[in-house]
């Protein structure tokens, strides 16, 4: 293939839909580098998740050349990847599907934890018409530490550095929302579950965290 034909015919193709080789680029980076892209997150975001829309066939073609998946969610505006050898949404374990700086990422226990409880969750507040209009669930800290304990027999970590990496991190997943790192520490704050978090953990984990509340249930679904 003649040098600079590639771009020659990306350029020919992003044309119509009014947007630069350069622009292409710079939404391929971000999407790599997070993982995840949530269009109500900021302005940046906004703009990045609207070029996408424009481009969305020539961006999946341009990932599947590295075998990675992506998978878009229209109602609630968010895309998310999935690495190499991954399936669809739903299917695989949930510390599989993670990214954070490279392409699979591993979750810790209590991250890993703290990831089923929210999807059970999320999963009541949809059954009870909790939802606001974005799909957000919001659950009080203390809803959570509960169900950590009925469900899988631990707590929230105790040390507060450990406790602040554990949503930290799930924060940086775009699974959760809260206010200020502050906040985890009193009883009465609130954590916004994202919708991702459905696709993000199996209906199979979830499943068996229902049926049998062990904490040998994590480690048999992380």
């Amino acid at each position: 293939m003649p040098e600079g034909s590639l771009q020659q015919y990306l350029e020919s193709r992003l044309e119509s839909a009014a947007v630069t080789y350069d622009q292409l680029q710079e939404l391929l980076i971000r999407l790599l580098n997070y993982g995840v892209l949530v269009r109500d997150e900021s302005q940046t975001t906004r703009e990045l998740y609207d070029r996408f829309r424009r481009i969305e066939p020539l961006v999946v073609e341009a990932l599947d050349l590295y075998g990675i998946e992506l998978h878009h969610e229209r109602k609630f505006e968010y895309v998310r990847l999935y690495p190499p050898g991954s399936r669809r949404p739903g299917m695989d374990q949930a510390e599989e599907q993670a990214f954070g700086g490279s392409l699979r990422a591993r979750l810790s226990q209590h991250e890993v934890a703290l990831i089923l409880v929210l999807r059970a969750q999320y999963d009541k507040a949809v059954r009870e018409g909790k939802l606001d209009d974005r799909g957000f669930a919001t659950e009080p800290l203390e809803s959570i530490g509960l169900a950590m304990k009925n469900w899988l027999g631990r707590s929230l970590p105790e040390k507060t550095t450990e406790r602040r990496g554990v949503f930290k991190r799930l924060r940086q997943l775009k699974l959760i929302e809260y206010r200020e790192d502050d906040d985890l520490e009193q009883a009465e704050a609130w954590i916004r579950v994202h919708p991702m978090i459905v696709d993000f953990v199996s209906n199979e984990a979830i499943d068996a965290l229902t049926e049998s509340g062990t904490a040998s249930e994590v480690e048999r679904v992380s």
